[in-house]
């Protein structure tokens, strides 16, 4: 019998569905991969705002990620939200206990709102410690200029911003055109020596709440399924412009996009 993919998430919760465990786990699902997850932090958040978070206890994080990687396994890993160093220090301590190989970094900091999602002290964490594992990380443009120190706007400055977050340690980097105001959405690849573009026609949308966690969720189905590093990020970048087109309000704030559009439509207000 065929064994499906499994896929580990170790990310916080959004209670309102849209990003985090809850969007990661949904992308695995559509995608056709097993899922687990470990939750690092617990938000009160909707479309339009982060409004409290309180973080799972380190020793907690290191139980859960023992449970699922000492009896399912996982054949990629992702971390979203982290919350403090202590949750990265421990994530890290796992991660290479396990041997945990395939990893994607969403190196998340704040949520589509603005809202922080985490301490200042987790960017020497990342930089130090997690990114040296990752084999791919995602950051968007304001985390790039987090995690470099200085302004990304130019393509000039993405190629240089990409080769300083490969310089910390991640084996592949891919860097997020979203927030670009350009007619196309564009990220930007680096293994280290080239650079690939990925590009889509951009979606106008106001439904982009867990855009994200998704892409880096679906860059880890991929690869748990073994595909490479390239393919995973262009199967990602169709799978998220797909998912943005047939988006959907659910309030007036930022709504999810489609996880499940290949399944089902909402139906039309009566």
């Amino acid at each position: 019998m065929a064994r499906l993919a499994r896929a580990l998430t170790i990310a916080g919760s959004d209670s309102g569905g849209g990003a985090g465990i809850q969007a990661d786990l949904k992308t695995f699902a559509a995608l056709g991969v097993y899922g687990a997850s470990v939750l690092t932090a617990v938000t009160a958040q909707d479309t339009r705002r982060v409004y409290a978070t309180v973080e799972m206890e380190p020793e907690f994080v290191a139980t859960q990620i023992d449970a699922v990687l000492g009896d399912i396994g996982a054949d990629a890993v992702k971390t979203g939200m982290l919350a403090s160093r202590a949750v990265v220090d421990v994530v890290v301590d796992r991660l290479e206990r396990w041997e945990a190989r395939t990893l994607v970094v969403d190196p998340v900091v704040s949520a589509s709102s603005g809202d922080s999602l985490g301490r200042g002290d987790i960017l020497t964490a990342l930089r130090e410690k997690l990114l040296p594992l990752a084999l791919v990380v995602t950051p968007n443009l304001p985390e790039a200029e987090l995690l470099t120190g200085h302004s990304v706007e130019t393509w000039d400055d993405i190629r240089a911003a990409a080769r300083e977050i490969h310089a910390m340690g991640a084996a592949n980097v891919v860097i997020k055109g979203g927030h670009q105001n350009a007619a196309q959405a564009t990220d930007l690849l680096f293994d280290g020596q080239d650079f690939r573009e990925f590009s889509a026609i951009r979606v106008t949308t106001e439904n982009t709440h867990g855009t994200g966690c998704t892409f880096s969720a679906a860059i880890t189905a991929s690869l748990a399924k073994g595909e490479s590093v390239t393919n995973s990020v262009l199967a990602a970048k169709a799978y998220i412009t797909k998912a943005l087109q047939n988006s959907y309000p659910i309030s007036g704030g930022h709504g999810p996009f489609h996880h499940f559009y290949r399944f089902w439509q909402p139906r039309a207000a009566s």
